[in-house]
């Protein structure tokens, strides 16, 4: 299949940005500098990138404001006002997707109670329950399940093997990366008398509180209820709720790897990155940004706007808009000093031995 193409000035009309030289040009790709070939749009976004335009062919090049895009050596230029978010627009203009085909697969299982909108494609394998209802000019991919009275709004792009479990809410312009498991049932075990986990909790550790004990599911009665624009990275698990629905804000954004446990309430916009996981009954708030290998224990409460540094460990709750770093997480200048007081330990110790020679060798110990 030929790949589209636009005019220069077609993708800086897209952009909402100038355009400059001979903007008729015809671009069927992206490319970075140095590898770009003369149909492809080069990503020179600042003077680093552009010195490598010589290693490459391209005639055209997004630059950055101020750019002299003919001193440079092109023909043609776009210059948006923030070069790194023009790259949002122009990457979804290009993208020549994931060659699903239109309407429905032969082989797909759809019950006779489903509700499925206009425009919706349908892949291989892919099966829908009973009362499921799919939103119109959705993309379900191959080898997919959409569960039991499960809801799926408009827009929605399903990559293969999702898995959206029984009486899931989900709302419009859903993604959804390769292995995305939505519904499970929470990770809530129980014991007949006082767990040894209980225990520990008031007593922080006393080795006589632990016994040997067996577990009792609680079953998961609530479902997930995802809003408006969301998008989940592959493999991201997000675990039903024990009474309530556990619940995903409008615009959050999951990388691989998430794992949002059961009852958790997360707010809009928040960011979360690769091999996070917020536990059980936690509530965070809007626009939180959670750095790679984030832990968020249970049961507390993340305020709006915090940040957290990669593989930092939440064990309390964080005010709103505080920066954090490290385990414990600690405000993030603090938790920096930490780091570099850590690393002056082995010379302080030898220093310390040094001075405790010397003082029993002067004999001022008596």
């Amino acid at each position: 299949m030929a790949r589209q193409e636009f005019s220069v000035a077609d993708i800086a009309k897209a952009l909402g940005a100038e355009a400059f030289g001979e903007t008729a040009l015809k671009i069927d790709g992206v490319a970075e500098p140095q590898s770009a070939a003369p149909t492809q749009l080069a990503m020179a976004t600042n003077a680093e990138y552009a010195e490598k335009l010589g290693q490459g062919q391209a005639v055209a090049a997004v630059l950055w404001p101020g750019a002299d895009w003919s001193a440079l050596g092109l023909k043609a230029a776009i210059i948006p006002t923030r070069p790194r978010y023009a790259m949002s627009g122009l990457t979804q203009l290009l993208d020549p997707g994931q060659g699903f085909a239109p309407g429905i697969h032969p082989s797909a299982i759809i019950d006779p109670s489903a509700e499925i909108g206009a425009n919706v494609a349908i892949g291989a394998l892919t099966v829908i329950g009973p009362g499921a209802v799919i939103g119109a000019n959705s993309t379900i991919g191959p080898q997919c399940f959409i569960g039991w009275n499960a809801r799926l709004g408009s827009n929605a792009m399903l990559r293969e093997q999702v898995s959206i479990g029984a009486r899931v809410t989900i709302g419009a312009h859903f993604h959804a990366q390769p292995g995305v498991r939505i519904g499970g049932d929470g990770f809530s075990f129980v014991t007949e008398d006082k767990s040894g986990i209980e225990a520990v909790r008031e007593t922080l550790g006393d080795p006589q509180d632990t016994q040997a004990q067996g577990w009792t599911r609680i079953h998961s009665l609530g479902a997930v209820t995802i809003g408006d624009h969301v998008d989940l990275g592959a493999c991201v698990n997000i675990d039903n709720g024990t009474i309530r629905d556990t619940r995903i804000g409008d615009g959050c954004k999951m990388d691989n790897f998430v794992h949002i446990g059961h009852n958790v309430i997360i707010g809009k916009d928040c960011l979360i990155c690769g091999h996070s996981g917020v536990a059980g009954s936690t509530v965070v708030g809007d626009n939180v940004v959670l750095g790679g290998m984030t832990g968020v224990s249970d049961n507390i409460f993340i305020g709006d706007r915090v940040i957290t540094g990669g593989g930092t460990k939440v064990l309390s709750s964080i005010p709103a808009g505080r920066v954090v770093l490290g385990y414990p997480a600690t405000r993030m200048d603090k938790q920096i000093d930490i780091f570099k007081a850590v690393r002056r330990l082995p010379r302080l110790v030898m220093d310390v031995a040094e001075l405790k020679k010397a003082v029993f060798k002067s004999g001022g110990s008596d």
